[in-house]
């Protein structure tokens, strides 16, 4: 007999990711985190799987072990552990380090083998700063969230000889780099790095290719300076790089751009899709663009949920996963004409796939037809919770009087009776999205449903996965332009008797915060709000968190918007009762920016709290300490519960 998710299950969560497929496309290795209880932290180790071949095991234990890359031949898995790199026999046998602190003062990053598996290039820091120093800042661009103060610290190339370990850096310059990708005859690197006048903040960027020869020339930028360059990988054949980017810098989507090695301007080869390409980063699913012979395998968002497709000569089309999965990592192997992939659905938690390429074509559009459905591997979210059944997901889309349409998800337990209260909850971003699937994060959305509240997550306007004129609606506008995409669809449910008028609740983390911050100001609709992880006052950002310099000036744009467009400035408005949640360690938005939200509902006699998590970054929601996670959740139902109760 199943039984709901609750809060405490968040400690038997086993989320497998970062999955490699062999070379013959037999095994898949991936990174498995899971919690520890008792030392308060997520564990990640290095498993396998085989295509039919029983089930998944592990390779190592941890307790910091990611990033599992195999050798061009598929006799060894190079990964990270706790920072250094790492090789492991693929038939068997210990862990060997490959690199030490000793070489490494400042630690490695994910391995990229060269093509003949003699060395193995990374991006990591240059050096390691002494945290007791004082910090001496020239230039923007000194701090960086779960990395804290860094200072003048620059993150360059590195290159280790496979065989003897030695460590050789190949860039230099105030200016970080990103990860590398080797050419085809192994002789050179291609690279994203700052391009723009104070190269260490956000701000363009541009692709760069550098000889590995000892006596290798300077590196040289491919193409132009004032785009916006993300992954960037060789075409088979040497002639021109495949980058994730914009040819213009600034808010908008990500495209698959063809960059000529002779540095003409690049050709968008995705822009038909009308979707944002997702290389994949926290919180924000999907995967590297991947070769599969003549056609691009590629992530990209639509409706909410991270979608596979490729581009070929005839166009771009979508695999053939079921209606509702998403993707959330992939790798491929060309020869074997195989992808595996992290997939996840409403009903079931994320798990490792394998996916025939080849069959793609000959797949219907939609629903696949038999034997083209990827092929799950792995299970262990159904072994760590065989007894638990999630809340069903329903979807929605809201018309606003302006005649725009909101995509939304509605969560309820079976047979909850209509008039109860609601939960509002509002993502981060703001181009991020809500996705119709499973979620590892916000488990208070199940706990609340099992109490009988109905939990609605929308995609308001600035949203991914509805086409750039969505995606960058409300620049220079934020909260004008869809406090409204909110407040109407609310609105809608309580005319239809779902929901009790006063029993509804606001919550959200990062943008959302921030939404739900502006809109206690602007509406009295709530009767209780949980802002997270929040920005109230648009200068102040500006000028400290990491990210402000890109928010000032191209989010918002207009520097005499930031007073009007900040929450702050609308504070004598705020009546409901108010709880902050937030890492004090976070440097996205900086913890100032939560004291002054609670200083300003003090000081006028709102009822507020506000809870802070010692050395807990912006992202701690996402793989922060386990306590701080179950923490924020429990707080979250108690106050939305306590201030909504009658």
């Amino acid at each position: 007999m199943s039984r709901p998710l609750t809060i405490d299950d968040l400690y038997r969560f086993e989320i497998p990711g970062d999955p490699a497929l062999s070379p013959d496309g037999e095994r898949v290795a991936y990174t498995l985190s899971t919690q520890d209880a008792g030392n308060d932290r997520v564990v990640r180790s290095i498993w396998e799987v085989r295509d039919g071949g029983g089930p998944a095991r592990r390779l190592t234990h941890g307790p910091a072990d990611t990033a599992p890359r195999w050798s061009p031949d598929g006799t060894r898995l190079a990964f990270l552990r706790e920072g250094q790199l790492h090789l492991l026999p693929a038939d068997g046998g210990e862990a060997t380090a490959l690199t030490t602190p000793a070489r490494c003062p400042a630690g490695a990053g994910t391995p990229v083998w060269s093509p003949d598996g003699s060395r193995i290039a990374y991006a990591a820091p240059e050096t390691r700063r002494d945290d007791a120093a004082p910090v001496v800042i020239d230039a923007l661009g000194w701090k960086s969230d779960g990395a804290g103060l860094i200072g003048s610290v620059r993150t360059q190339l590195f290159l280790v000889d496979v065989e003897s370990g030695e460590v050789r850096q190949l860039t230099r310059g105030d200016r970080h780099v990103g990860p590398p990708t080797w050419s085809p005859d192994g002789t050179q690197l291609a690279y994203p790095a700052k391009s723009g006048p104070d190269a260490a903040v956000l701000g363009p960027s541009a692709a760069h290719v550098v000889g590995v020869g000892e006596d290798a020339p300077a590196p040289r930028r491919i193409g132009p300076a004032d785009g916006l360059v993300g992954p960037v990988s060789w075409y088979p054949d040497g002639s021109a790089l495949l980058v994730v980017g914009r040819t213009v810098f600034g808010v908008g989507h990500l495209e698959l751009l063809r960059q000529p090695l002779d540095g003409s301007a690049p050709v968008s080869i995705s822009a038909a899709l009308d979707r944002n390409v997702l290389p994949g980063g926290p919180g924000y699913p999907g995967a590297l663009p991947q070769f599969h012979g003549d056609a691009i395998v590629f992530c990209a968002r639509d409706r909410g949920a991270t979608r596979l497709y490729r581009v070929d000569a005839a166009g771009i089309s979508a695999s053939p996963l079921p209606v509702g999965t998403g993707v959330g990592g992939c790798s491929v192997a060309t020869k074997a004409g195989r992808a595996a992939l992290v997939v996840s659905d409403a009903s079931d938690f994320a798990e490792i796939a394998l996916l025939d390429l080849d069959a793609w074509e000959s797949a219907e559009a939609g629903e696949p037809a038999a034997g083209h459905r990827p092929e799950r591997l792995t299970g262990h979210m159904a072994r760590s919770l065989p007894d638990v059944a999630l809340h069903p997901v329903t979807e929605r889309e809201f018309t606003l009087t302006d005649g725009t349409v909101v995509h939304g998800m509605i969560t309820r337990a079976a047979q909850t009776p209509e008039g109860g209260p609601l939960l509002v909850d509002v993502h981060g971003g703001p181009h991020n999205a809500w996705a119709p699937h499973s979620d590892p994060v916000h488990l208070y959305h199940q706990e609340l449903a099992s109490r009988g509240w109905t939990i609605l997550t929308l995609n308001v306007r600035a949203s991914d996965g509805y086409g750039e004129a969505f995606y960058t609606a409300a620049v220079g506008a934020w909260g004008e332009t869809d406090e409204q995409d909110v407040l109407q669809p609310v609105a809608t449910l309580v005319a239809e008797g779902l929901v009790d008028p006063e029993r509804i609740a606001l919550t959200g983390y990062s943008y959302g915060g921030y939404l739900t911050c502006w809109l206690s100001a602007r509406s009295d609709l709530f009767a209780a709000v949980v802002p997270g992880g929040i920005l109230v006052d648009l200068t102040s950002m500006a000028g400290t968190s990491e990210e402000g310099h890109m928010i000032a000036d191209h989010e918002i744009g207009d520097p005499e918007r930031l007073t009007a467009l900040s929450p702050l400035s609308h504070a004598d408005a705020v009546r409901a009762p108010t709880l902050i949640l937030h890492g004090a360690a976070d440097h996205t938005c900086p913890v100032g920016q939560a004291e002054q939200w609670f200083h300003a509902l003090r000081t006028r006699d709102v009822p507020a709290r506000l809870v802070m998590y010692p050395g807990s970054s912006h992202l701690f929601l996402l793989d922060g300490p386990p306590s701080h996670r179950e923490d924020y959740a429990r707080r979250l139902v108690e106050w939305v519960t306590t201030h909504t109760d009658r």
